[in-house]
C-alpha cells in the first residue's frame, strides 16, 4: 500500500462532468490499495472571475479581503469533490487549508508555507477516508485566511506530500507531462520523460505554467517525486526529481514569460547604498525583482532599469513613489511591451558556446535583445513581447529539442571544471 498525493488543477475540476471524472480516478486509485489525499484547485475559471469581480467593486482592493474571497474557490472545490466521491460510494472528507493544518507567513496574497500540521489528515486516513484538502490557502499568524498565489495549489500538494511523508507526488494536469516549449506555440515540442528538479525550478520561474517554482523548491528541498501527468488521459508523464548522467543534454526546455514590466529609473544619485535602499524596500513590499542593469554614471547619476511580473506593478508603483526622495523624483518609464525568453539545461555547466548559439540565432531572425540574466543553467534575454513566440520556436530549432537527443551535432562536452561558461 502506497500513500499517494494527487493534485487536480482548475480544467481538471471544470465543471459536474469533469468532478465526475476526477471522483472516478481518484476512487481507481483507493481502490488499487492505495491511501490518497487530494488537493484541488478552483474550478475553471473561478479565480480569474473572483478577481475581476473584486476589482469591479474597488479597483485597489485591500489583499486580506481579496485572499477572503479567493481562497473560497478551492473550498467549493473541495467540497463539491468530496459530494461526488460519496456518489460513488467512497467515504472522503473535505477541508479548507486551515483544516488541514497548513500555516502560512503574514503575507497576503502570495503568502508562504511555514508549517504543516498533518495530524488530523492522517487520523481521517487511518479511517479509510480519501481525504480532499482546498489548495492555495493557510492560516497567518492573526489567524486570518491567506493564500499561496498563482500556481499554489501545486505548492499545497508538494509540502503536504513532504509533511506526511508520502510515497509520490502527482501533479494532474491538461497536459500529458512537461515539454520541451509550450505545445501550443511550437508544434514539435516533445514531452520529457524525466527532468532533474534543478532544471524544472528554472523553468517554472522563468514562465513555464506546468508548475509552479515553489512546489519545486519543497519537492528538491523534501526529496519529494513529482510526477507531472495528464488527468484527462491515464499515460505515463513526466518525472521530476534527482536525475544523474544529463549533462550530455545541452538545453532541456525553453520558457516565455510575457507577463513581465522593465522599470527604468533615471537621474539616481550615484552614490553608495542608493540601490541597496531601493531594492530594501521593493523587497520589503514582497515584490519579485528578476532582471537588473545599471547604466555607467554620468555627471554623478545614473539609469536603472529591473524587471518585475506584469501583476506587482500597482505595488511597485506606490514603493517607488514613497521612496522617490531618494531614489530621484523623476516618473518611471514603464515597458509592459516585452516579454522574457530562456533556454534551461543541466548540460550548459559543462558546455561552451551556448550564449553565442543563442545571440546569433536571435539575431539571424532580426530579434533584438534589450536585457541578458544568466546562471549556470539557464540563459535569459528580455525581448519585445510580439516576437516573443518566434523567438521560443527558433531556439527549440536551434538546440535541436525536436529531436530525442538535443546534443551539439558533432561536438563533445567541453569539460573545465570550476568556471562558468557563456
Amino acid at each position: 500500500m502506497a500513500l499517494i498525493v494527487q493534485k487536480y488543477g482548475g480544467s481538471s475540476v471544470a465543471d459536474v462532468e469533469c468532478m465526475q471524472r476526477v471522483a472516478r480516478r481518484i476512487l481507481k486509485t483507493k481502490k488499487a490499495g492505495n491511501d490518497v489525499v487530494v488537493v484541488v484547485s478552483a474550478m475553471g475559471d473561478t479565480t480569474d472571475e473572483l478577481v475581476e469581480l473584486a476589482h469591479k467593486i474597488n479597483p485597489d482592493p485591500r489583499e486580506r479581503e481579496l485572499d477572503m474571497l479567493l481562497a473560497s474557490g478551492e473550498q467549493i472545490s473541495s467540497a463539491v469533490l468530496a459530494m461526488a466521491l460519496h456518489q460513488l460510494g467512497a467515504d472522503a472528507v473535505a477541508m479548507s487549508g486551515p483544516q488541514a493544518g497548513i500555516f502560512t507567513d503574514l503575507f497576503h496574497t502570495k503568502a508562504k508555507i511555514v508549517e504543516i500540521r498533518p495530524q488530523r489528515i492522517l487520523d481521517q486516513l487511518r479511517k479509510g477516508r480519501i481525504v480532499i484538502v482546498a489548495g492555495f490557502q493557510g492560516l497567518n499568524p492573526e489567524e486570518d485566511i491567506a493564500t499561496l498565489g498563482r500556481g499554489g495549489s501545486d505548492t499545497t500538494a508538494v509540502a503536504l506530500a513532504a509533511a506526511i511523508k508520502a510515497d509520490r507526488c502527482q501533479i494532474l494536469k491538461d497536459v500529458e507531462g512537461v515539454y520541451t516549449a509550450n505545445p501550443r506555440v511550437v508544434e514539435r515540442a516533445r514531452k520529457l520523460d524525466e527532468i532533474a528538479y534543478d532544471e524544472m525550478l528554472e523553468l517554472a520561474s522563468l514562465g513555464s505554467e506546468v508548475l509552479q517554482s515553489r512546489a519545486v523548491e519543497f519537492a528538491k528541498k523534501y526529496s519529494v517525486v513529482l510526477e507531472v501527468v495528464s488527468s484527462f488521459v491515464e499515460k505515463p508523464g513526466t518525472l521530476v526529481r534527482e536525475v544523474d548522467h544529463m549533462e550530455d543534454i545541452l538545453v532541456r526546455g525553453i520558457a516565455a514569460d510575457k507577463n513581465q514590466v522593465k522599470i527604468t529609473l533615471s537621474g539616481i544619485p550615484d552614490q553608495p547604498g542608493m540601490a541597496a535602499k531601493l531594492f530594501h524596500e521593493l523587497a520589503g513590499a514582497s515584490i519579485n525583482v528578476d532582471m537588473i542593469i545599471q547604466n555607467v554614471s554620468a555627471q554623478g547619476v545614473t539609469d536603472l532599469s529591473f524587471t518585475v511580473p506584469a501583476s506587482e506593478l500597482t505595488k511597485t508603483r506606490k514603493t517607488l513613489k514613497a521612496i522617490s526622495s531618494h531614489v530621484g523624483d523623476r516618473e518611471p518609464d514603464i515597458d509592459a511591451d516585452i516579454a522574457k525568453v530562456s533556454i534551461v539545461g543541466v548540460g550548459m555547466r559543462s558546455h561552451s558556446g551556448v550564449a553565442h548559439q543563442m545571440f546569433a540565432a536571435l539575431a539571424k531572425h532580426k530579434i533584438n535583445i534589450g536585457m541578458i540574466s544568466t546562471s549556470e543553467i539557464k540563459i535569459s534575454v528580455v525581448i519585445r513581447k510580439e516576437h516573443a513566440d518566434d523567438a521560443v520556436r527558433v531556439l527549440h530549432q536551434t538546440f535541436g529539442l525536436d529531436k530525442k537527443s538535443a546534443t551539439r551535432p558533432g561536438k563533445k562536452p567541453v569539460k573545465k571544471s570550476g568556471s562558468k561558461k557563456r
